[in-house]
């Protein structure tokens, strides 16, 4: 975790901001802490990303796709702003894991046991993305964390409904190039 930024909010949403978790293209994340204290993950768009209608739009179908699966491998959603919030946010439960892509770079290649457990963690986690009737479409190192009874299956800002094409189109790439 990073500490805040001069300029950063000290609140969104009316939970406190403790630091930054990460930041992407679409927005910023930070470790934020409810009255009662319970650590939260508090996703934002980047302001002038909300401003834009096709982009609210995406993720108000982000924040309604994460809260729609639900299991073991997924975060729960606790919170979300309010429609027409600029910045948007998402607030879901906080798990105190490093990504799988962190872990690799600093301590490298999972052994064989380890990668094999994951990789039925995984499958049991899409399988459980595949009933919600949701398809992922950006599965990433850096999008599972390694929690330590079991992996998270996290950000589904591109993820859409399997029987919708309305945000797929030929020649695009949609997610993490790689």
């Amino acid at each position: 975790m990073d500490v805040l930024r001069p300029g950063d909010p000290v609140e969104i949403g009316g939970y406190r901001l403790l630091g930054r978790l990460g930041e992407g293209g679409m927005g910023e994340v930070f470790l934020a802490r409810t009255a009662s204290g319970r650590p939260l993950a508090l996703k934002t768009v980047h302001r002038d990303l909300s401003l834009h209608g096709d982009f609210a739009e995406r993720f108000d179908r982000e924040i309604r796709t994460s809260d729609r699966v639900r299991g073991a491998w997924m975060v729960s959603v606790v919170d979300f702003s309010p429609p027409g919030a600029v910045p948007q946010w998402l607030a879901t439960e906080y798990v105190p894991a490093p990504s799988l892509a962190d872990w690799v770079g600093r301590q490298g290649p999972l052994p064989a046991d380890a990668l094999h457990c994951l990789a039925r963690e995984l499958t049991a986690a899409l399988i459980t993305v595949g009933a919600a009737g949701v398809v992922h479409r950006d599965i990433k190192p850096a999008n599972v964390l390694l929690g330590g009874a079991r992996p998270f299956l996290i950000d589904f800002g591109i993820a859409r409904a399997s029987h919708d094409a309305r945000y797929t189109q030929t020649g695009t790439v949609v997610g993490t190039p790689g």
